[in-house]
């Protein structure tokens, strides 16, 4: 903590500044009214203190639960030594020759390593002549990002990624509802509007009024798991449920670890960030356990019969593993399954080849859904908004691999 024990003012200041700057490299939005906070809260602590500078710094720094560890990854790094990208390669290299396949690396760190080897002020180099390249066989930047996974994902590729989501578009199947509109070349004879039109013309009826039933998407009701297992997905799939709460009506979004929280008010802000600062301050059990049994007996006494309605679509978004050992769970989804038209489960673990069915969860719920998909990178994404724009199939379909 030598970096912050009692330096000049200025020092503090220009120290604050380069943190942020690592912050932002990092994918966080900090912006000059945090830097100016973060100054001002420094002010106001023992400096002698790393727990209270922490505490400072990531009060007047952060707002949203998901960017914490991020912080904590920088601040450690950071606040030791500022000069810590030479160490932090290092000891990365060193890592890697022991564990030469590290099955999940931890996001914070990669992205907080990523902004620290990311020199800002270095002098640009001249320029050269681009080498000719075969580009015969090789595979594009854009494929490359279509087909990885949001775990394995940089700062640079998560923010692209965000950005590519918020392109999409969700169709869904249109349905025939009860209503109906005038329509000159309808199928529908209008009777009362015929002769209530007859009315005015003297009795006499010289054109026949029609109707066609007005077609329109179902409602989209969407249950996300947001535990600790989910917890980075989760991150990734809050920007798609956003742009898909403002893209549409009659959506509903509800996240659940150890409970259920119904996000669809703070999901309607049109910038993402003030809607993720809501969702922040609106789910209590972020990264927590999961009851998905629990949740999902919530979902049905409390709002089924009042988003369930006119052939609504139903997305569960999760990996299955339930802290209660599928405790009451295959009742619940059951009579989920029997009050919606159509019910997809969404799973990021069937990204792998060889998934299998062991958990009592999964096996308590795959009876009772229509699809059973991967939702792990952007590709799962466009399977998905491909496979709702179709009609529903009668029988169940279950994938085992990635796309």
């Amino acid at each position: 903590m030598t970096a912050i024990q009692d330096p000049p003012q200025s020092r503090i200041a220009a120290n604050v500044m380069h943190f942020a700057r690592l912050l932002r490299r990092a994918g966080l939005p900090v912006g000059p009214a945090e830097i100016i906070t973060a100054q001002h809260a420094l002010t106001g602590i023992d400096l002698g203190s790393k727990t209270q500078a922490r505490t400072a710094l990531r009060a007047a720094m952060i707002h949203r639960h998901d960017h914490q560890e991020v912080f904590d990854q920088a601040f450690a790094l950071f606040w030791r030594d500022p000069s810590a990208a030479e160490q932090a390669a290092a000891m990365a290299l060193l890592d890697a020759a022991k564990q030469p396949k590290p099955e999940r690396p931890a996001p914070a760190s990669r992205r907080v390593a990523e902004a620290f080897a990311r020199k800002g002020d270095q002098p640009p180099r001249p320029k050269e002549e681009p080498p000719v390249t075969d580009m015969t066989m090789t595979v594009s930047e854009q494929e490359r990002l279509q087909r990885m996974d949001f775990e394995a994902m940089g700062a640079a590729e998560i923010a692209e990624a965000k950005r590519a989501i918020r392109r999409l578009v969700l169709p869904l199947d249109l349905r025939r509802t009860r209503r109906k509109r005038p329509d000159q070349t309808g199928p529908v004879t209008d009777l009362r509007r015929t002769i209530r039109t007859s009315l005015r013309q003297g009795g006499e009826i010289l054109s026949i009024a029609r109707n066609r039933r007005v077609t329109r998407p179902p409602p989209l009701v969407v249950l996300c798991d947001i535990s600790g297992s989910m917890a980075r997905y989760a991150q990734i799939l809050l920007h798609f449920l956003h742009a898909v709460t403002n893209d549409r009506d009659r959506v509903q979004v509800f996240l659940f670890g150890t409970r259920l929280s119904n996000v669809t008010r703070q999901l309607r802000a049109r910038d993402p960030e003030v809607a993720f600062q809501m969702v922040a301050h609106a789910v209590p059990d972020w990264s927590g356990g999961t009851r998905i049994g629990e949740a999902v007996a919530s979902f049905n006494q409390q709002w089924a019969k009042r988003v369930l309605g006119q052939g609504a679509v139903v997305l569960l978004i999760t990996d299955g593993l339930d802290r209660d050992g599928a405790q009451g769970l295959a009742e619940n989804m059951d009579r989920l399954h029997r009050s919606c038209t159509r019910l997809v489960w969404l799973n990021p673990l069937l990204r792998w080849d060889g998934f299998e069915p062991k958990s009592q969860g999964i096996r308590a719920m795959l009876p009772h859904v229509d699809e059973f998909r991967p939702v792990h990178n952007l590709a799962s994404l466009r399977g998905l908004i491909d496979l709702l724009s179709r009609p529903a199939p009668r029988a169940v379909v279950m994938k085992g691999s990635h796309p």
